[in-house]
């Protein structure tokens, strides 16, 4: 139809997985639908506090801990619809996009194979298994490291193999700063141009005046 021509093209929320050496995309993980809700929570990091009923002035430590809690839906309907064009549907419902998340909360087997390979070949000091890095992207304005703390899903409808066919995912994510990555780091400075995109955003709010507090005589 001539009249959706004109309609605009929905961005669509999601994460990125990079290399942290070479920056190589690893994988993109785009939801299927926007939330209608994205829950940010910022913890301020402050020094010194209150003693003996006095307070200190605000002096900052770092920036601060920005959690993110996005409630996403995965639903089948939309592709069951083709049935021809997604036999991946057909056969395994939304499970291979919930087997994509859930990959997020794990090591590879790969790794842990070679984990314990070492171990066995008596190997006396192992290192963590570094997994990749981690985007947040919410438009091209709003791009930044993160660590998944918490994956939740509800599988809520099925097919007659039991194959996922609907599911609420709820993502919890913790945004890392120059205070956990450092400057020297991709992803510190990947933070660093996120934290200046919020300070010119701010620059474009209208000041306030002292007349819309009600107070006079103020120059």
């Amino acid at each position: 139809m001539s009249g959706l021509t004109n309609s605009p093209r929905v961005l669509k929320g999601g994460l990125v997985l990079i290399d942290p050496e070479s920056a190589r995309v690893l994988g993109i993980i785009a939801l299927q639908y926007n939330p209608e809700k994205l829950t940010r929570t910022l913890a301020v990091q402050t020094a010194g506090g209150e003693a003996e009923n006095r307070s200190e002035a605000m002096r900052f430590k770092g920036p601060a801990v920005e959690t993110i809690r996005v409630e996403a839906d995965i639903d089948a309907a939309d592709q069951l619809e083709f049935p021809d064009q997604n036999r991946t549907t057909v056969e395994h419902g939304i499970g291979p996009q919930l087997a994509v998340l859930e990959s997020l909360a794990h090591p590879t087997s790969a790794q842990l194979l070679a984990l314990d390979a070492q171990a066995s070949s008596g190997t006396l000091e192992i290192a963590p298994m570094e997994a990749p890095l981690m985007l947040f992207a919410w438009s091209a304005n709003r791009i930044v490291p993160v660590r998944l703390t918490e994956l939740s899903i509800s599988e809520e409808a099925f097919d007659p193999n039991l194959n996922p066919l609907v599911a609420k995912v709820t993502l919890g994510l913790r945004v890392l700063s120059v205070d956990d990555l450092g400057f020297a780091h991709r992803g510190g400075s990947l933070f660093m141009g996120y934290l200046q995109a919020k300070e010119r955003l701010a620059a474009k709010a209208r000041p306030g005046s002292f007349a819309a507090l009600g107070i006079g005589g103020i120059g």
